[in-house]
């Protein structure tokens, strides 16, 4: 018997599942990542994105009640090697000039990703009329943008000097 078929609802919670597990792996991640920073300016930014981050998960709690689920992850093995990765940059570049620069790039690599993840579910979030979903989706989205921003504007203006 062929199962039933999938709908752009049936993706939508599932991607809401995949971005709940990374936030969640995120959150796990951005303390040790403060530790191995050196520069007091990218230990703060790692700082607060993880009080953010913790409103981000409570905001995906909020969707999953708008959707009538409980809330709970899938696995996601996109995150799982960018925050690998990430840690291999700790491993590999500690005592390094470039250690900064490196973990700063492994955290725009999560922001770009969780950009990406934010802004296809605001935008099914309102195709599929969950108006109330897609605001704060959106939230989310635009603190991502934000934390983005901030950490291109401290690579430019010292991180990637200091390493060079």
């Amino acid at each position: 018997m062929p199962g039933k078929e999938k709908t752009l609802n049936d993706l939508f919670l599932h991607t809401l599942k995949d971005v709940y597990y990374a936030e969640k792996q995120i959150l796990k991640a951005l303390p040790k990542m403060a530790k191995a920073a050196e520069s007091e300016e990218l230990k703060k930014a790692f700082e607060t994105h993880r009080e953010e981050t913790e409103g981000q998960i409570e905001r995906l709690e909020e969707v999953f009640k708008i959707l009538g689920k409980q809330a709970r992850g899938v696995q996601c093995e996109a995150i799982n090697g960018i925050i690998e990765e990430g840690k291999e940059v700790m491993e590999d570049f500690a005592e390094s000039e470039a250690l900064d620069a490196g973990i700063l790039a492994a955290a725009q690599a999560v922001e770009h990703y969780e950009i990406t993840r934010y802004g296809t579910l605001k935008t099914w979030a309102s195709e599929l009329g969950m108006p109330d979903a897609a605001k704060l989706l959106d939230q989310n989205l635009q603190e991502e943008r934000k934390t983005d921003k901030l950490l291109t504007q401290m690579a430019e203006a010292r991180i990637n000097t200091k390493a060079a």
